[in-house]
């Protein structure tokens, strides 16, 4: 087959058998390091997921020493250890530079190491390196290529992420999400995305786009990838909500019918009833909601005023000095929020707040315990102008909620699709202790 007919690339790598693996010392951690580099030089000329970094190798050799040193016995090394991690370049990691996507100087963007990374490295993750992200992670596209297919987007902003675990790259990357930004891409590109809840992992240095709507999140091949992961970069995770999640009574699943949920092209839509009713066959019950969105559009604006007024203040400092640097993409979002009067936002914000409470309200009456939805409107678009439609993302994490998307099945020609599921607000450890069996239901989906 040609590169645009088939996955470039290794399939997914499981963080739980690496990590074990490497941990144990049943693999040699500087030779798989130098697999990592390997694939890296050899495929990502073409899927184009990572910043080019000149001397990678040299530098993830003096990570591995460093890291043997601290952990020299396997009964001591942590969750982590020796798992190599692409990060988002929006995220700062010490030892690189962080460029945003952008053609703005990188100096003028420098900042101090995120609590991601330190958590990471803590935990004894190498940094593989950082992953393409659309500018300053809002709409310009970077030139990530979707492993699947490479004439297709792996969707954004978190493209170079999702791109780099689905091709096998790194079992594991971080990217973030204010709107779609990590479901969308990890749904394009057949992998497991984990967007937690808002503020459950620190977002310090990390460059913002919409402060009160960004979140830090998770690539894997599988939720259990994802789980290990979680309970290192979560704030007050809690295990033993997650194995009593997973150890209850099937979840119910919430179906938000109506005006949201038509917003899914036709072809997405049928594969989503296939969906539901394999989880329906499986046990689950599902019930459909159609008081929960009617009012779509209204969220779809009130979201749209929060993300563009925030937007246009982030970059207050940096767009009046490099305005010209930028992406007419982006230029157009910032000065979007520019016409956002200061009363527009805040009753957007406050209609926020009453969202939020609106959802958790409809999931307590309906006694919901997750929703259920496709993770994007389709499959990934043809071309790499666009990195896809977010809305199917935009209630959730205006509402600040816990959301991840599993891989369930594809389309024709063999583009993958995801369902999405979301929890109610601090519910991410039930999120993810149920999600492992939907996944397993969902895993031979045609």
């Amino acid at each position: 087959m040609a590169d645009s007919e088939e996955l470039i690339g290794r399939r997914p790598l499981e963080v739980e058998v690496e990590a074990e693996a490497l941990r144990s010392g049943r693999w040699d951690l500087l030779a798989q390091i130098g697999e990592t580099c390997e694939q890296i030089d050899a495929l990502d000329g073409r899927i184009r997921a990572f910043v080019d970094e000149p001397d990678r190798r040299g530098r993830l050799w003096a990570e591995v020493a460093a890291t043997r040193a601290r952990w020299p016995e396997p009964a001591t090394r942590p969750a982590l250890y020796g798992v190599p991690v692409g990060i988002k370049d929006i995220v700062h990691a010490d030892g690189l530079a962080t460029g945003g996507g952008s053609a703005v100087p990188a100096a003028e963007l420098t900042g101090p190491q995120a609590t991601v990374v330190t958590r990471l490295r803590a935990a004894g993750a190498l940094i593989a390196g950082k992953t393409v992200t659309a500018e300053f992670a809002v709409t310009a596209p970077g030139p990530t290529r979707n492993p699947h297919h490479l004439d297709h987007t792996p969707g954004g902003s978190s493209s170079g992420s999702a791109a780099a675990v689905a091709a096998g790259l790194v079992p594991l990357a971080i990217g973030t999400q204010t709107v779609g930004s990590m479901i969308r891409p990890a749904a394009y590109c057949g992998v497991v995305g984990f967007k937690p809840g808002y503020g459950r992992i620190p977002v310090d240095g990390v460059i913002a786009n919409a402060p009160s709507l960004d979140t830090l999140g998770i690539f894997a091949a599988d939720v259990a990838g994802v789980l290990r992961t979680a309970a290192v970069l979560c704030d007050d995770w809690q295990p033993e909500r997650a194995t009593a999640g997973a150890g209850r009574a099937l979840p119910v699943l919430g179906v938000p019918t109506g005006p949201y949920l038509e917003r899914a092209d036709e072809a997405a839509r049928a594969a989503f009833d296939a969906q539901v009713e394999r989880l329906r066959r499986a046990g689950y019950p599902v019930r459909d909601v159609p008081r929960l969105l009617p009012d779509f559009d209204t969220v779809y604006a009130q979201q749209f005023l929060v993300n563009r007024y925030e937007v246009a203040r982030t970059h207050a400092d940096w767009f009046p000095r490099f305005g010209e640097l930028y992406r007419p993409q982006t230029v157009a979002a910032i000065r979007q929020g520019h016409e956002v009067s200061e009363a527009d936002y805040t009753a957007a914000r406050a209609y926020q707040r009453a969202f939020r409470d609106r959802v958790l309200g409809t999931m307590a009456d309906e006694e919901i315990d997750l929703w259920i939805t496709p993770a994007a409107t389709g499959t990934a678009p043809h071309g790499l102008a666009t990195t896809g439609n977010s809305v199917m993302c935009l209630p959730w994490s205006y509402a600040g909620l816990p959301a991840l998307t599993v891989p369930a099945g594809s389309l024709p020609p063999g583009l993958p699709l995801g369902l999405q599921c979301v929890a109610p607000f601090g519910a991410d450890e039930r999120l993810l202790g149920w999600a492992s069996a939907i996944e397993a239901v969902l895993a031979d989906t045609a």
